[in-house]
């Protein structure tokens, strides 16, 4: 079948993974307990009340600080989140238009940013009211620990909550420190971070800038970005406790490589698509000739309080922020002056707009005594308002391309959601039970000020109630089962709105994809040293928001019929003897259109999910932690790009990587150091695909063999 692995990628795979999986029981149980004891993590996703993830009803990972920090140079979530079964995130090699995060399918066919996945950031949404977010908001030198959800707890942050991503960064402790990093690899890839961090007069602190910059793989890939992160606490009482947390991304004329068609891929990976109608320099290509490109320049700022009342808790957060954004895209000059029924059509190819957003989440937590068992009841609400002064212009002046020229948009767009919600969780011997209930309401309103080309000013509003309802049994202290079961909820985003069709103005016509997700799953804790979970899930969603049209960076969107998503986790944790450990994360995914629409048939596969994926590590350090290394594999299969699957999929993949680290330890000095090669057997693949391009240029190719080099030097006082 072909949501299964290839024999030839299992076989690939049997040095870095498989063989690891049969002495791992028989291994833990030969183990020195007191030394290779896994602890388990406790989490905060899903029931929004501590917990071991081993006793939450839902598929949670937890991502520590040595996965996300430790041999990586901290630019992309991906590189710490390709352990996590069920999520697929994929670097496209375009800063422009940030990482491809999708879980359990939902967000995969974004065009840029995340979108169908909650990211949130120390409590703080880092997804904007309207569902879209930026991965590249996270500070990952400061991330103490990612939690990723997936499955139907997820629907308990409302919308656009296929999946939850959350990041904590570590609060300032004593003693001080300073901490330089210095980083540098491949394709003229370099990073500088600085970070302090401590306590003074009981108030904790984090602060950390840093500068990255890389030539890119591909050509016209260049990128500069650079970061700034604060973090405040502070403990007015024993009972309370105040974090502010404060960031910012910039990041100038990050250029965009774009797509290739699958013969520019065989020819040159690193290539770009050329312009067949250039005849002035029929070898340039349409990124050059329109210096596509997009700077961000994005603050945020946030607060959480918490207050506690014995076992009841007050938790009040407040955010807001503003994001400025110019993107230069690859529009023909001949589509922007079309016309349909007589009316300029709503091009221009480029796009300027600068928001103002600001939110609010309170909640209440009360604790009591219910059935000879102990209740939980959080009670809260949840607002988010965005406001965008958006302007497009042509991308030419003459004959000059890649430039600013006519005015052909001027609109604000205001995105509002309020949602009241309810979630519980009942406790007695070994039954958990947790439910909840959220309403979600989403209010989109255009006021636009460019009438040339007609009026487009309306509004729209999408609401949904998405119930959750989840029990877990405790059959031995060691193993647990669970079953869950929710509605989920996701409207268009602002961006899915924007156009309809080829050309036409803001679509008022897209409905929201509601789904009805189940899951079950097992957990268990082998000898103390080895965990091992498993997951079952089907999703079936109606009207599925699927890509239109997608061109030159613009793409519309369209609601599709029903589809089905059925698949399998299973993730194993495991510490060996002399130091070594082991890690895989297997995903199945079948996921396909239980309905035919348009030229699209029953049972073609969603496109830009793989039909299955793997992670597997081996690793080892030394008792005193001198020193350590380790051998990674990921493998993908292949990946559909447009809807109908004709088209030629990204062919499956396999890639492994290696890294060695080293410490040292004088006086009040640590030193780190780091070696990373990825790709070992410079494997030529397709890392991410474009879903549904107009023009057939879905590919983004993935590097070949690249290195990386990493030193660090620290000072506590």
């Amino acid at each position: 079948m072909q949501h299964r692995f290839r024999l030839n990628t299992i076989a690939s795979l049997f040095v870095a993974g498989s063989a690891t999986l049969a002495p791992h029981v028989f291994a833990a149980e030969a183990a020195d307990l007191a030394n290779g004891q896994l602890m388990d993590t406790v989490v905060v996703s899903g029931s929004r009340i501590a917990h071991p993830s081993q006793e939450v009803p839902a598929s949670i990972d937890v991502v520590d600080s040595a996965r996300i920090q430790d041999g990586q140079i901290r630019v992309n979530a991906s590189e710490a989140l390709a352990a996590v079964p069920g999520l697929v995130v994929q670097n496209r090699q375009n800063y422009a238009q940030d990482l491809q995060i999708s879980s359990r399918g939902f967000g995969a066919r974004s065009a840029f940013g995340v979108r169908g996945v909650k990211l949130i950031s120390d409590g703080i949404p880092a997804s904007m009211p309207d569902g879209q977010g930026q991965a590249a908001t996270f500070n990952l030198d400061t991330a103490e620990r990612i939690e990723v959800l997936r499955g139907p707890f997820s629907a308990i942050y409302g919308n656009h909550s296929g999946g939850v991503i959350q990041l904590f960064s570590k609060d300032g402790q004593n003693p001080p420190s300073v901490e330089l990093n210095v980083t540098g690899g491949s394709y003229g890839t370099n990073k500088v971070d600085l970070t302090a961090q401590g306590q003074a007069g009981g108030i904790g602190y984090v602060l950390d800038g840093s500068r990255f910059r890389t030539d890119g793989f591909r050509d016209h890939s260049a990128a500069t970005r650079e970061q700034a992160f604060g973090k405040i606490t502070v403990k007015p009482t024993a009972d309370s406790k105040l974090t502010i947390v404060a960031n910012s991304l910039h990041q100038g004329n990050t250029q965009d490589p774009l797509g290739a068609t699958w013969a520019t891929f065989a020819r040159d990976p690193r290539a770009g698509e050329t312009d067949a109608s250039d005849t002035q320099n029929p070898k340039r290509t349409l990124a050059e000739r329109y210096n596509t490109r997009k700077s961000i320049d994005h603050q945020q700022i946030g607060a959480t309080y918490e207050q506690s009342f014995g076992d009841d808790r007050l938790h009040v957060m407040v955010y807001g922020g503003n994001r400025e954004v110019i993107q230069y895209q690859a529009f023909s000059k001949f589509l922007q002056n079309q016309t349909i029924n007589g009316i300029l059509t709503h091009s221009g190819g480029v796009v300027d707009f600068q928001r103002e957003f600001y939110g609010i989440d309170t909640n209440w937590l009360h604790v009591n005594q219910l059935a000879g068992g102990k209740l939980s009841t959080t009670i809260g609400i949840d607002y988010g308002r965005s406001s965008d002064d958006r302007t497009g212009y042509e991308n030419y002046i003459g004959n000059t391309f890649g430039v600013k020229g006519k005015l052909r948009r001027d609109e604000q767009n205001v995105v509002s959601s309020l949602d009241p919600y309810i979630q519980a969780e009942w406790q007695s011997g070994p039954w958990l039970l947790s439910a909840g209930l959220r309403y979600s309401k989403m209010k989109v309103a255009v006021d636009d000020h460019y009438l040339s080309n007609g009026n487009d000013s309306g509004s729209l509003e999408f609401s949904h109630t998405t119930p959750v309802l989840g029990l877990l049994y405790k059959l031995t202290p060691n193993v647990n089962v669970y079953a869950s079961a929710a509605r989920g909820f996701e409207a268009p985003t602002l961006n899915e709105l924007f156009y309809s069709g080829t050309g036409g103005g803001f679509n008022y016509q897209l409905k929201p994809a509601t789904s009805t997700n189940l899951e079950a799953g097992i957990k268990a804790r082998i000898a103390n040293n080895t965990h091992v979970n498993a997951a079952v899930f089907q999703i079936k969603t109606n009207d599925e928001l699927v890509v239109d049209k997608s061109s030159g960076g613009r793409t519309s969107y369209r609601n599709a019929g029903k589809t089905l998503r059925q698949g399998m986790e299973v993730s194993l944790d495991s510490n060996l003897p002399y130091g070594f450990t082991t890690k895989v994360a297997l995903t199945s995914l079948h996921a396909v259109y239980d309905q035919a629409f348009g030229s699209v048939r029953e049972g073609s596969r969603l496109p830009g999910v793989p039909s299955a994926n793997l992670f597997a590590e081996l690793a080892w350090k030394d008792t005193l932690d001198r020193f350590g290394a380790a051998l990674e594999s990921v493998a993908s299969n292949q990946v559909y790009a447009e809807d109908s699957n004709i088209e030629k999929p990204a062919p499956g993949y396999t890639v492994f990587n290696a890294r060695f680290n080293a410490k040292q330890n004088v006086g009040n000095w640590r030193f780190k150091e780091f070696a990373r090669l990825n790709n070992l057997f410079d494997k030529t693949y397709v890392g991410s695909v474009i879903v549904g391009d107009s023009n057939k240029r879905y590919y983004e190719a993935a590097p070949g063999r690249n290195w990386l080099l990493g030193v660090s030097a620290q000072y506590s006082f």
